[in-house]
């Protein structure tokens, strides 16, 4: 009977693409496994397997065989959404693998050079030795890889080059080689455990404890035993353990851990509040709506590490481009050994020397990591400022699309009516709107409770209603205060009473074109104001529109809402308008955009789920609905339309940066190349300067990491 199980391996050492290529061939080759996925940045390896084919052990038999360690191999298998980085990145450089390497070989070479200072007659042999001792570890994976179906790998490339060396009598060089191979290596760890270090520092945005409530007892207990309804307490100071939904109490709550936003937020009963932020200044009780694995910080763990794990476009054709192009340099190095001596009769030792030397420079390393490098810091800098991206393939298109389509309602806008204006047609304005906020304060219609959060938020004393409210579904709302009923009624309903003037009608005419929802206030059936309401634009919409017009991008609004309101709304933001579209519609104006090149559309409801999934690469809100955070491609956890912009200049960031890695990795290799070819450039300067390459790629990769850091 078959016994298939998921896998998640913690890969010690897995530092590059190379690295993750051959673990992933190997794999491949193993009867029974399946889907499996290998994430170098996180030295990651997830996949699926048949134990009676092939079991754990082998496995892991066959990982460590290819040099690699398994971090806590017995609890490598999980189901959590994510595997704690933790436990890698606490590691010291000097206790894993490839640290011991270096040291080890570090010191065989210093042992060499103190034999031949004492007895120059033993130098040769000394440094032989240092340089085959030193050589075991890499050809013995040179070998496991080329049995797995990885022939040329970098251990080959070193394993022949050393061995070529050492026969023509440049022991010393060969153990150089060796040793600068090890510190290469080590370098690339310590670039890519940076990157790690950004996922650490979010799962340490939890507490690993919770105040849990239970009547009148409250304990203690670890965030991962809270369920979807518990109640905790959250002191000042205190971490929210999980997102949840305050009951009682009222504080300001710094979310910036979460979405980057760095202005407190205060927080009072019925308002949401995210895992990972952190409480001011007044003690909350709280009811968990998220579960530790699913909540807001667990999600965006998850996004960032399957990001991460998925490769942009010019990721895979650098993948497909090192694999023929080892080979190749493999041939060009042989044809600089034979030829010259062959046709021209040039010295064997010379250009065998030279040969060996285009070999080490030629190593893939800086090329295969130049993108991958750059798209794990750039996924890392948005997510530190609440731009989720999810993979690399998503990051590249957002730097080319030419035009953004906005929905309106709760994108554009803050997705609820706002009073707009009061008119006062007997009486003053307060007096109108704190009447009609006596009206409306038992309603839960949008409107009524726009009205009613106008008036307090002007601090007006709101009449005391006797009896409570009486509704006329569509038409009115009426109540009775101690100065006689009032009604808030529909301008149609109004109207058909009797109780609109003819000048009155006009300016609600006005009103009305201006894209507004107007009310009549009527007091003893007799009209005494106006009352005006508009789903707003979100406060920093006109900003984030003029910085897509900067980025020569076109912005247009695709809305369900009537013409009316959306030409009222578009002309206040200055930008084009399709309105009256159903799902379907906005699919088929999607369609039409993208034959001007490629587009992304900016959603956060259930009827924009389509319209996202359906454009070159979809984002979402970050107060969207679940189905939106899920069909889109990236998510704007601030919820504001100038995250579109920045997300579009963090990818075009980030492409520059990948073509800036491949012209340093390219060109660093061409020059040594032709020194190499003069004889100008010995072994040790040609393994300096693959090392040189990748290092300098990681470090031009690693400055994305502070990436609008200063805005």
């Amino acid at each position: 009977m078959a016994s298939t199980i998921s896998l998640k391996l913690r890969v010690e050492g897995m530092d590059c693409g190379a690295c993750a290529l051959k673990i992933e061939t190997a794999m491949t080759r193993l009867p029974g496994v399946s889907d499996i996925d290998v994430n170098y940045s996180l030295q990651s390896l997830s996949l699926v397997v048949d134990e009676d084919r092939t079991s754990r052990q082998a496995i892991e038999a066959k990982i460590r065989a290819l040099g690699y360690a398994l971090l806590d191999p017995s609890k490598s298998a999980t189901s959590g959404p994510h595997i704690d980085v933790r436990e890698a990145t606490n590691l010291t450089w000097w206790s894993s693998s490839i640290g011991r390497l270096v040291i080890g070989t570090g010191a065989l070479l210093i042992l060499a050079f103190a034999v031949s200072y004492v007895e120059p007659s033993w130098s040769h042999g000394a440094y032989i030795a240092a340089a085959l001792v030193g050589l075991v570890p890499i050809s013995r994976r040179a070998i496991v890889g080329a049995l797995s179906g990885t022939l040329f790998s970098i251990e080959m490339l070193m394993s022949i080059a050393t061995i070529g060396a050492v026969v023509i009598g440049q022991a010393g060089e060969a153990a150089v080689v060796v040793f600068l191979f090890a510190v290469g290596e080590l370098l690339e760890g310590v670039a890519a455990g940076r990157v790690r270090a950004g996922i650490e520092s979010m799962i340490d945005l939890v507490p690993r404890t919770a105040l849990r409530q239970s009547g009148s007892n409250v304990e203690t207990v670890p965030v991962g035993d809270l369920v979807i309804g518990d109640t905790v307490i959250v002191r000042p100071g205190d971490r929210v353990p999980s997102d949840g939904t305050v009951i009682q109490g009222t504080s300001e709550v710094n979310e910036a851990p979460v979405t980057g936003e760095s202005v407190p937020v205060s927080k009072g009963p019925g308002a949401t509040i995210y895992a990972g932020s952190i409480n001011a200044n007044g003690g909350l009780r709280v009811e968990i709506t998220r579960t530790a694995a699913d909540n807001t910080i667990a999600r965006i763990v998850h996004m960032v590490e399957e990001a991460q794990g998925s490769k942009a476009p010019i990721a895979r054709f650098i993948d497909r481009f090192s694999q023929w192009y080892t080979p190749a340099a493999m041939a060009v190095s042989a044809l600089v050994v034979l030829v010259p001596p062959l046709l021209t009769g040039a010295d064997w030792f010379t250009w065998i020397y030279r040969g060996l030397a285009v070999l080490l420079i030629a190593c893939p390393c800086a090329l295969v990591i130049s993108t991958p490098a750059a798209i794990a810091s750039g996924l890392a800098s948005g997510a530190r400022r609440g731009l989720l991206v999810k993979g690399g393939a998503a990051l590249e298109m957002l730097g080319k699309v030419r035009t953004v389509a906005f929905d309106k309602t709760g994108t554009l806008t803050v997705g609820r009516p706002q009073v707009t204006d009061v008119i006062a047609v007997e009486g003053s304005k307060d007096d109108v709107l704190a009447k009609s906020a006596a009206v409306e304060r038992s309603s839960s219609h949008p409107l009524g409770i726009a009205i009613v959060a106008e008036a307090e938020k002007q601090g007006l004393e709101i009449p005391k209603a006797f009896g409570g409210g009486i509704a006329t579904p569509g038409k009115a709302m009426m109540a009775r205060l101690k100065s006689g009923f009032v009604s808030v009624e529909s301008p149609r309903h109004a109207a058909e009473q009797g109780a609109v003037p003819k000048d009155v009608k006009n300016q609600i005419e006005v009103l009305e074109g201006q894209g507004k929802t107007v009310v009549v206030v009527c007091e003893s059936q007799h009209l005494i104001g106006l009352i005006a309401l508009r789903d707003e634009p979100r406060p920093d919409a006109a900003d984030g529109l003029a910085k897509l017009r900067t980025l020569g991008v076109r912005a247009v609004m695709l809305t369900g809402d009537n013409a009316r309101t959306a030409a009222a709304i578009g002309g206040a933001l200055g930008l084009e308008t399709r309105a009256d579209l159903l799902p379907y519609a906005k699919l088929a104006a999607i369609a039409a955009y993208q034959n001007d090149g490629p587009i992304a559309m900016v959603g956060d409801g259930i009827n924009d789920a389509p319209a996202l999934a359906a454009s070159s690469v979809g984002v979402a809100m970050g107060s969207g609905t679940d189905i939106a955070l899920e069909t889109a491609d990236a998510a704007l956890l601030k919820n504001r339309v100038g995250g579109v912009a920045e997300l579009i200049v963090l990818s075009r960031a980030t492409l520059f940066n990948i073509w800036q890695n491949i012209a340093l990795a390219i060109g660093l290799k061409s020059v040594f190349l032709i020194t190499t070819l003069f004889g100008a450039t010995p072994l040790w300067m040609a393994i300096l300067a693959d090392t040189g390459a990748t290092v300098l790629v990681t470090a031009n990769a690693l400055r994305l990491l502070t990436h609008g850091s200063s805005k």
